[in-house]
């Protein structure tokens, strides 16, 4: 009965440990695409925003056009009735009917130079919304040019590793419906609150792998038992004696590239 249980306690460790292994690649995978999904994102946004901005000057600068046509005929018109009133002058019966008719002249004339103010606005706008336009298009073709850049760059990896992803995540699935629950939950647990994403870890120059803290003696000769599953006191991370991890690191290996 002794030797089931170290069987089945070394087993639940290789298991454990093999869990890691396949989980750790697919982090590894993950890593090569980095910040990639995430830069592509930022640059969509940024010519999505750039797209905007284009659109909205353009808008003004229609209105803006609409604004000067409007104001040419407002001067037309001004024009047309001090030419009326001008006329109107000439057969004037009284100093009064004069008077009106050239405060009406002058009215007309001051439309027209309030009209000329505004259209001469007008077109300063639309020159400077027409280089900050040009501006925005350079930095768009810039913007586009990076994108179409960083979506291959995306793309080569995602066609280089995602069977490969995929295949590993159908192992993980598999391997963890060898080992009971409570074990899988701990590895998972342990697993997000470390920052390496290091459930299990092997005993490297008598500390726990990634730690400095001296594990004593006795509880390596228990871990290289292999009779209990036994944790690290500072990590919380699920130990197992170097020969295990080197004897399962040689067998994934060989299913990894076989993937």
């Amino acid at each position: 009965m002794a030797k089931k249980k170290e069987a089945t306690v070394e087993e639940k460790l290789r298991a454990l440990y093999d869990l890691q292994l396949i989980d750790s690649r697919v982090d590894e995978i993950r890593n090569v695409r980095g910040e990639l999904p995430l830069e592509v994102e930022d640059l969509e946004d940024e010519v999505a925003g750039l797209n905007t901005r284009l659109e909205k000057f353009n808008a003004d600068i229609e209105t803006l056009t609409s604004e000067i046509s409007a104001k040419k005929i407002t001067i037309d018109e001004a024009k047309a009735l001090i030419k009326k009133y001008s006329e109107q002058q000439k057969n004037v019966r009284n100093n009064r009917e004069f008077s009106s008719l050239t405060k009406e002249v002058e009215f007309q004339e001051l439309e027209i130079q309030l009209a000329e103010k505004h259209i001469k606005e007008f077109k300063a706008q639309i020159e400077h919304k027409n280089e900050v336009i040009n501006q925005t298009k350079d930095r768009l073709g810039d913007k586009e040019s990076h994108l179409k850049h960083k979506k291959n760059e995306l793309n080569e990896i995602l066609a280089e590793t995602e069977k490969e992803e995929e295949a590993l995540l159908e192992k993980s699935a598999k391997y963890e419906k060898q080992i009971e629950d409570r074990l899988v939950k701990a590895y998972k647990r342990i697993r997000n609150n470390v920052k390496n994403g290091l459930a299990v870890v092997p005993v490297e120059r008598g500390a726990a792998g990634g730690s400095y803290f001296t594990i004593p003696p006795q509880v390596q000769a228990e871990i290289a038992g292999r009779k209990k599953i036994i944790t690290d006191e500072h990590s919380g991370r699920i130990l197992v004696d170097p020969e295990l991890a080197t004897e399962q690191k040689v067998k994934m290996e060989k299913m990894f590239a076989k993937l």
